[in-house]
């Protein structure tokens, strides 16, 4: 059986990128490892194994073009609006709170936030499929 470990994001500005990583979502550098033509951090928090790993490419100085999909990362948090309310405040720029229903009944409450590069992450209220 296959176990998910990471997830990776190439980002251009490894301090802004770390940054933004640890006031949204508390993860903190893991491991750091640099090679010649580029760095890997991965980031983690008690939370989960699960690891964000940042590339950050030698040399690049331009944006990333991230296609005309719609893929993003999810997060579950124990309530929606107090994360919506602290990323806010600390000026994160996170989208409004939405709700989904499936069937006349409550699916979802969400926020979508992006990071510097523009990668999307969907932040969910715990509970039912999003525990």
């Amino acid at each position: 059986m296959a176990k998910l470990i990471h997830a990776m994001v190439r980002v251009l500005e490894e301090a802004r990128s770390v940054a933004f990583y640890r006031a949204a979502f508390g993860l903190e550098i893991a491991e750091r490892i640099p090679f010649p033509d580029f760095t890997l951090i991965y980031m983690s928090n008690a939370e989960t194994g699960f690891e964000l790993e940042l590339t950050v490419n030698a040399g690049r100085d331009a944006a990333y073009d991230l296609g005309n999909g719609y893929g993003h990362l999810a997060v579950s948090v124990v309530d929606v609006e107090i994360e919506h309310a602290r990323m806010r405040a600390a000026g994160l720029a996170p989208k409004d709170v939405k709700q989904m229903t499936r069937d006349g009944m409550p699916f979802a409450r969400f926020f979508f936030i992006e990071d510097p590069d523009g990668y999307k992450i969907e932040v969910l209220q715990r509970g039912g499929r999003f525990s």
